[in-house]
């Protein structure tokens, strides 16, 4: 299966995997799971750090790097993403959640997150 984390999901793998859920947390130790993150994760914490609500330390370079080294891969935005913000009703008003929708929807992807406003949407999700 092919996984997308949310932002916090991927800070608490990192962090403290003992914030996952079982279920979430089994996919993240499972190596036969692909795992995915939207670089607007990073760019959600570059912006939660500039203004003191996160510290997250080597910034979101660092959160980058750690991704990668753990083997998730980071997914660029593309305009595929873009237009599916677009036409997502308009259950859940956070862009950066909206963006990780859309991407999980244009890339066939599972998300793992504790919002429940992400399962009011046409996704699969994971916690």
């Amino acid at each position: 299966m092919r996984y997308l984390l949310d932002t916090h999901a991927a800070i608490w793998a990192l962090e403290d995997i003992n914030k996952l859920s079982r279920a979430a947390a089994a996919v993240v130790e499972d190596t036969a799971c692909l795992l995915f993150i939207s670089i607007a994760s990073a760019w959600e914490i570059a912006i939660k750090i500039s203004i003191g609500k996160l510290d997250f330390a080597g910034g979101c370079a660092n959160f980058i790097a750690q991704m990668e080294q753990n083997g998730i891969i980071v997914l660029p935005i593309t305009g595929k993403h873009l237009q599916g913000v677009e036409t997502l009703p308009a259950i859940h008003r956070d862009p950066f959640d909206r963006l990780l929708i859309a991407t999980a929807q244009s890339e066939n992807l599972t998300i793992i997150s504790a919002d429940e406003n992400f399962q009011k949407y046409n996704i699969r999700c994971v916690w």
